[in-house]
C-alpha cells in the first residue's frame, strides 16, 4: 500500500507526454497519494496538439488548448497541487514530424539536455521525492513516449531525485483483457489487439503493483475529462472512449491496478511506491 502520510508526506511528480497520458496510465496511483495526504504534482512534455479528435473539438483556441483545459480538469479531479507544462509541441506519432511552430520545438527535435533541465528545475523546486516516467519502449513506441524516459531519466539525476518509477502494463495482462472486452464491446474494424503483444513490458519485469480500487472513480473521471480523445469524426469510439463504455464492475476490474518498474528495486513485487524510501 502508499506509505501511510502521518509518518512521513511526500512529493511525487508524474511526467506525462500529452494530455490523457496521466489519465490512463497513472491517475489511480496519483489519486490514492493525493488522498492520502502526498504533494502530487503533474507535468506535461507538450500540448497535445496532433491528437486525433473530432473536428468539434478543434475551433476556437485550437485542439492545444482543448486538451490543456481537459488535463487541468483531469488534474482537479484526481486532487493534484499543480500542473506544469514543459513548453514542447507535440510530435505527432508517424511518419517525418511536422514543422516547429513559431517559437516552440516538436519534443522529439529538443535536445534532451534542455527538457531534462526544465523538468529538473520543477523537481528542485519541489524537492521531489519521486518521478513517475515510462519505461524505455514509452509503451506502445511512441517517440514523445520514449523521449519522456529518457528526460524523465537524466532530470531525476540532474535534480538528485531519490527514486524514479517508469509507469507500464504488464503486456500479457493487456492482451487478456482486450480479448476479454472484446466479447461484450465490438472494437472498430481497425484496431489491431495483435500489435499489443509487442507493447510495454513482460511481468517478470514489473517491481510494483499498485492497487487503486478504492480511487477507481476518480481514476474514470479523469479519463472522462479528456472528451476531445475519445471520439472521431462520425462518432467511431476511440481508444479512450472505448475504455470509458466498459461497464462496470469489469472496468474495475481491467482498471483496478497500476504497474511500475523501479530499476533499483530488489525481492519481491511490492504495493508501496514510496518503498525502501527515508
Amino acid at each position: 500500500m502508499l506509505r501511510d502520510c502521518s509518518v512521513m508526506p511526500y512529493t511525487l511528480v508524474a511526467f506525462h507526454a500529452h494530455p490523457d497520458d496521466e489519465a490512463l496510465l497513472t491517475s489511480g496511483t496519483m489519486a490514492r497519494a493525493a488522498a492520502e495526504g502526498h504533494r502530487v504534482v503533474l507535468v506535461v512534455a507538450t500540448d497535445g496538439e496532433l491528437g486525433l479528435a473530432a473536428t468539434a473539438f478543434s475551433s476556437g483556441d485550437g485542439l492545444a488548448a482543448t486538451r490543456q483545459a481537459e488535463a487541468q480538469a483531469s488534474a482537479d479531479a484526481l486532487g493534484v497541487a499543480r500542473v506544469c507544462w514543459l513548453g514542447y509541441a507535440d510530435s505527432g506519432m508517424d511518419g517525418e514530424p511536422e514543422p516547429d511552430p513559431p517559437g516552440r520545438r516538436r519534443f522529439v527535435r529538443a535536445p534532451v539536455e534542455e527538457a531534462a533541465e526544465r523538468l529538473a528545475t520543477i523537481l528542485r523546486e519541489e524537492q521531489a521525492d519521486l518521478l513517475l516516467s515510462y519505461e524505455p519502449n514509452g509503451g506502445y513506441g511512441h517517440r514523445d513516449h520514449v523521449r519522456v524516459h529518457e528526460v524523465g531519466k537524466l532530470a531525476a539525476e540532474l535534480a538528485g531525485t531519490p527514486k524514479v518509477l517508469e509507469a507500464t502494463v504488464p503486456r500479457d495482462l493487456i492482451v487478456r483483457a482486450l480479448r476479454l472486452v472484446s466479447k461484450v464491446y465490438p472494437f472498430p474494424p481497425d484496431f489491431d489487439i495483435t500489435s499489443f503483444d509487442r507493447a510495454f513490458t513482460a511481468r517478470r519485469e514489473i517491481t510494483h503493483r499498485i492497487s487503486v480500487r478504492r480511487h477507481i472513480s476518480t481514476k474514470r473521471a479523469s479519463m472522462r475529462a479528456h472528451a476531445s480523445q475519445a471520439s472521431a469524426d462520425g462518432g467511431a469510439d476511440r481508444t479512450l472512449g472505448m475504455f470509458l463504455k466498459i461497464p462496470r464492475p469489469l472496468y474495475d476490474l481491467v482498471f483496478g491496478r497500476e504497474w511500475y518498474i523501479d530499476r533499483t528495486h530488489t525481492g519481491a513485487v511490492t504495493d508501496d511506491i514510496f518503498a525502501g524510501m527515508r
